[in-house]
């Protein structure tokens, strides 16, 4: 909607559909007649036209003899609307002499026989500024404050306190705030006991506050409206006055027990403000949730989630007494409330608690098992990673979970299933207890896992830890069963699948070569074919059926690489047997059973009976393990059987010492300085206070000590954020300091008259560019020779885009007829503002860098030659995490590839990966790839890179 030129506040918005534009000769025809709806559609076209930025002054009088004297309900509210949208004053701000025609129609609707006119149109006089107006018709609002009927009281009320507040209002009603206080007094509507009480919280605080006293063994009883502002006026006389907190804090006790949700949700918040002491944080924390479970609302489940978060970031020892209540907002259906419970519950998991919530989301998972639901898949998956999460910081847990989880194994959602290997794997190195018990369970329900990573994690888990004799033998035989009869197919299958088959040769290419790009741990390209990613489906398969073996299907299908990871857990199998097998024979039988299996791959892969051809490093691994088998030595073993095992092993130490240094980081922010004064709490007097009250006292002198009451910003990096905006040498000079806060943008302008002359119309004109809006119309300012004036200019930001605001400041001078303008130097809204790091899985990553259509690709060319210290530069430069570990990165090599992550403020993915090498010349080449969902956040990030990469600030 178009605001008028000038800049004034309107209290009315209606959509107007510009493409059906009313002529006002129409408009006035129809006024003139006796047609009431036409009447009723004449006025609304008016003042859609009015809104729009039309004048229309010819109407105004039709208005006056053929609307006013009209006894329609609608028409009248029509033209209090229209009132209320027209110039009432000249340019020189006098009111308009027709006004007074105004006046004596308002002042016989104020003595209306109906109340619904008397009420519109009290309420139509709290839009009114124009004191010229008001001041006859205060009587007449008056005598309505004692009107029979409620809707006129309450209405009169706010109209005494819109009357009051104007700029002589105080001396138009003197004795305005006694008035009220005697109405509220003997006011028995609940809507007119809030405006009272609003009016006395606004206009004689004291006032409000000493009927609050008076009447504080009855809030409870009071109407929803009343309380609300009750909290309002408790929330603003605390912050003035932090002396007189305990007693209010005990009022918002009382009203914790009220039967609206919308107040006690906002008691919970206010004590929360208010007060550190356990009693009012626990109680605010039991209100959350209450509210939790009682509102059916998902965004209202969202809100009070959100702020049971905050609760744990600053009163955690508190709310984890309260996990289980959490965790039974587990019920909804909605994922988005599941992840962030889960999310909330993970942080304030403890040594007495680990074991009842492991019980519950197990409960959980065995639920998802029923498949009613169509996201069952997708919850499962987060709730075996909540007991991945448990397992590992409370490995006793481990035993509990570890069996129930291994049955989904064979999974549909492959994500689930993958999940639960990875599981296996950390659990059966941490906990070497639950080993013998694992790979029993592990080699039991292998033939039901149908994806080959899972296929391939599973075979590794085999591989490595078959540690005796019959776990060796149990795992050759699994294996054996699960690629079924060998040759894999015949010479009679190969010539009828290239000569007669052609029709089910082209449907099985169609499955196998549907490939695309994936993205490997160091950043590289690598093409994945479909069925890797998949479960297989029966139909495709050429040769091999369930009943066949999961491993032989999977083969058929084209996967060459399980086909060597196969080979390599039965070269470890055939070599770890060797060790604890006594018996010669068994050995070499065993070992010419998988040289067998490893050759008969070899020669599918090779055929003309699949589409495509075994990759090279397959057939290079495969190649490997049949040499090895060939001819052992002592190194060689040492190297599959041990060097594996290790580098797993320090990989899980680095994770964890990296999670560790992260907690250890977070708890060493210290907000307190050395010489701060402390209050000892045994020293205080106790005399007269009650136990919430003494707490609440001991908590504010423990946050005065460790410094939580005032978390100044850097000093220096607010001294970053002035923006000069003209030269010293203009005459006017302007800076701005811009305060970026989510979606908010807030320029605090100082403009100053460098000048001996007043500056009369003085302007600030601003304009922007991406997504930015103005949400003020610019006002116009006099200036004094050599004064100040701030103005605050507020911008609403819709998406994560480098912005730029410009403009230009507009005044003029007695002595020049003309308006003189200044032009402004831009104001660039750095996207960093709106980036903070994140953390996501490799898994996470991969999975958004496929699907993210937006690629901003940027080639490096920087100054800095080393590659770690260049990664540094840039991380510090785009304020994004590195997910690739710090041991992936040492070394010298010459090549560093690493993943960068970051979240907007809106939600929205940053994912970068730098690939850099090192030339023979000393310098660094290779390029900065950023995916994201939308474009703007990819270009911006783009050119920020790019600017910053040379090295330079």
């Amino acid at each position: 909607m178009d605001l008028r030129s000038h800049g004034e506040i309107c209290s009315l918005l209606v959509h107007f559909d510009k493409g059906t534009p009313a002529i006002a000769n129409e408009i006035k025809e129809a006024l003139e007649g006796n047609d009431v709806s036409a009447k009723v559609d004449a006025m609304k076209k008016a003042i859609m036209l009015l809104l729009n930025g039309e004048t229309l002054p010819q109407l105004f009088i039709t208005i006056v003899r053929y609307v006013l004297p009209s006894e329609d309900h609608t028409v009248q509210k029509l033209l209090l609307l229209y009132l209320e949208i027209i110039d009432k004053t000249d340019a020189k701000g006098r009111v308009l002499p027709e006004m007074i025609l105004i006046c004596q129609n308002l002042r016989n609707n104020l003595q209306h026989p109906n109340e619904y006119i008397r009420g519109v149109t009290l309420r139509f006089l709290c839009r009114l500024n124009e004191v010229e107006i008001m001041e006859p018709l205060i009587p007449s609002v008056l005598e309505n404050l004692e009107h029979r009927h409620p809707f006129i009281r309450r209405n009169a009320i706010l109209a005494v306190m819109s009357i009051y507040k104007l700029p002589q209002g105080e001396q138009l009603l003197v004795d305005a705030p006694e008035m009220i206080e005697k109405a509220l007094s003997t006011e028995q509507d609940q809507s007119a006991k809030r405006n009272a009480f609003l009016m006395l919280f606004n206009c004689a605080q004291d006032r409000a506050i000493s009927y609050l006293l008076t009447h504080v063994d009855r809030v409870s009883e009071w109407g929803e409206s009343l309380q609300m502002v009750v909290l309002d006026l408790i929330r603003k006389v605390c912050r003035t006055n932090k002396g007189e907190k305990g007693r209010y804090i005990k009022i918002i006790i009382s009203l914790l027990n009220a039967p609206s949700s919308a107040v006690i949700y906002e008691c919970a918040g206010t004590l929360v403000s208010l007060s550190s002491a356990p009693t009012a944080i626990r109680a605010a924390a039991n209100t959350y949730c209450q509210l939790l479970l009682s509102q059916s609302d998902n965004n209202v489940k969202l809100i009070v989630l959100d702020r049971l978060n905050e609760l744990k970031s600053s009163h955690g020892e508190i709310m984890v007494d309260l996990i289980m209540d959490v965790l039974r907002a587990l019920s909804s259906p909605n994922l988005d409330i599941r992840r962030k419970t889960l999310d909330i519950v993970l942080e304030l998991i403890t040594p007495r608690n680990v074991s009842e919530v492991v019980q519950t989301l197990k409960k959980e998972v065995v639920k998802t098992q029923s498949g009613e639901l169509e996201k069952d898949g997708e919850y499962r998956q987060m709730l075996i990673q909540a007991i991945h999460s448990c397992a590992i910081k409370f490995p006793e847990v481990a035993s509990t979970v570890v069996h129930l989880l291994m049955d989904f194994l064979g999974d549909s959602n492959v994500a689930s299933a993958m999940d639960v290997v990875v599981f296996v794997r950390e659990i059966i190195e941490s906990n070497p207890k639950l080993r013998v018990s694992i790979i029993t369970r592990l080699l039991d329900t292998f033939y039901q896992i149908r994806a080959a990573r899972v296929c391939s994690c599973a075979l590794w888990i085999v591989g490595e830890y078959c540690l005796s004799l019959s776990e060796v033998e149990s795992g050759i035989a699994t294996i054996k069963q699960c690629l079924g009869d060998l040759p894999f197919y015949s010479e009679t299958e190969e010539g009828e699948s290239t000569d007669s088959s052609k029709k089910s040769q082209q449907v099985n290419t169609i499955t196998v070569s549907s490939r695309r790009p994936a993205i490997l741990a160091d950043g590289t390209y690598a093409t994945q074919s479909a069925a890797s990613e998949t479960a297989f489906s029966p139909p495709t398969i050429v040769q091999g059926t369930l009943a066949s073996g999961n491993l032989r299907s999977l083969l058929l299908t084209g996967d060459f690489f399980l086909g060597a990871v196969v080979a390599c857990t039965l070269t470890k199998l055939v070599l770890r047997l060797e060790e604890v097998q006594p018996s010669k024979v068994e050995v070499n039988k065993a070992s010419t059973e998988a040289l067998l299996i490893m050759v008969s791959m070899l020669q599918l892969g090779q055929s003309s009976f699949l589409p495509h051809p075994i990759d090279n490093d397959s057939y290079d691994r495969v190649i490997l393990c049949i040499r090895l088998l060939c001819n052992t030595g002592d190194e060689v073993r040492k190297i599959w059987l041990q060097s594996c095992r290790e580098s797993f092993v320090k990989m899980l130490s680095d994770k964890q010492l990296r999670e560790t240094e992260e907690i250890k980081a977070k708890a060493q922010i210290s907000h307190a300085q050395p010489d701060d004064l402390i209050d000892f709490y045994h020293l205080k007097s106790r005399k007269g206070m009650s136990q919430l009250e003494l707490e609440d006292e001991v908590q504010d002198d423990l946050k005065r000590a460790t410094g939580e009451f005032i978390k100044d910003g850097d000093d220096a990096n607010k001294l970053n954020r002035i923006i000069q905006l003209t030269g010293f040498s203009d005459p006017v000079y302007a800076e701005a300091y811009v305060t970026v806060h989510h979606y908010d943008i807030v320029l605090d302008v100082t403009v100053i008259n460098r000048t001996k002359e007043t500056l009369q119309n003085l302007c600030l004109e601003l304009a922007t560019m991406g997504d930015l809006k103005l949400v003020d119309r610019p006002q116009n300012y006099t200036l004094a020779p050599e004064s100040t004036k701030q103005i605050k200019a507020n911008i609403k930001v819709s998406s994560t885009e480098t912005g730029v605001i410009f403009g230009n400041i507009v005044y003029e001078t007695s002595n020049v007829l003309e308006r003189s303008v200044i032009v402004l130097n831009d104001i660039h809204i750095d996207i960093m503002d709106y980036i903070s790091p994140a953390v996501c899985s490799d898994a996470a990553f991969r999975t958004m860098w496929a699907e993210f259509e937006w690629e901003n690709k940027v080639a490096v060319n920087s100054v800095i030659q080393d590659e770690k210290q260049f990664l540094d530069h840039i991380i510090k430069s785009t304020n994004m995490k590195c997910l690739t570990a710090p041991s992936a990165l040492d070394g010298d090599c010459g090549f560093l590839a690493a993943n960068l992550y970051a979240k907007s403020a809106f939600g929205e993915d940053a994912l970068v990966n730098v690939s850099i090498e090192k030339q023979a010349d000393g310098k660094l080449s290779g390029y900065i790839r950023i995916r994201s969902k939308t474009q703007g956040i990819a270009l911006s990030l783009g050119d920020k890179i790019t600017l910053k990469q040379k090295g330079g600030s």
